[in-house]
């Protein structure tokens, strides 16, 4: 039943999903490079990593984060550098556009296993330790003393993930939708070399972050 606890977490997580971060960035740069499907299993990839920051913080696991700097440190370097390597793919491929722009073959449905987009999205998303330290500070205040804890994070974390879903799949097809314009050399080449960077940049934020 939605209670008045639950429609202000749904609010709250709301508008922590439609902030602009690593994950959309992520999102946008699988929709240019392998087409709708990747986009959207990048997506599900994300959201699917929200599930394991729950159970780690219903079995308060994510303690270990906030007790060990070098376990923090560890996780975070883990994800700053996974970030730092997709931001790296983005400006080579930006490169490879520009290198190739009058090439008929840039314009063609690029081919990869589009599954590798969920690796990326979960990998990114479980290596984040922010998210990590988010669900342990921020699921509590939902929970009752009288609740089970564990079904309970995992209905919360349902609703986010719900939500990251809808907000992701709609910037996925959105992005489809303009996918035979993005994919002309000189765009494609400009949307990945921003993206990259971005993404790179993603990745010296949370290297260089304190709890």
């Amino acid at each position: 039943m939605f209670d008045a606890q639950l429609i202000g977490y749904t609010l709250a997580v709301a508008l922590l999903t439609i902030t602009p971060g690593a994950d959309t960035m992520l999102v946008m740069r699988n929709v240019l490079a392998r087409g709708r499907k990747a986009g959207l299993l990048a997506t599900l990839g994300v959201s699917s990593g929200l599930f394991f920051h729950a159970i780690l913080s219903g079995l308060g696991l994510s303690l270990i984060l906030t007790r060990s700097a070098m376990a923090f440190s560890v996780v975070k370097w883990a994800g700053a550098l996974y970030l730092c390597y997709l931001g790296v793919q983005s400006l080579r491929s930006a490169f490879n556009q520009t290198q190739s722009t009058n090439e008929l073959a840039t314009t063609s449905e690029p081919k990869a296993n589009p599954w590798l987009a969920y690796r990326e999205g979960l990998i990114t998303n479980v290596l984040n330790p922010k998210v990590a330290l988010f669900y342990l500070a921020f699921l509590p205040q939902f929970i009752r003393p009288s609740d089970p804890v564990m079904l309970r994070s995992l209905l919360l974390t349902s609703i986010h993930f719900v939500l990251g879903i809808i907000w992701l799949g709609l910037i996925t097809l959105s992005l489809d939708k303009m996918r035979s314009w993005m994919l002309k050399p000189q765009v494609r080449a400009w949307i990945e070399g921003s993206t990259g960077l971005i993404l790179f940049g993603f990745g010296i934020r949370l290297a260089l972050s304190k709890r």
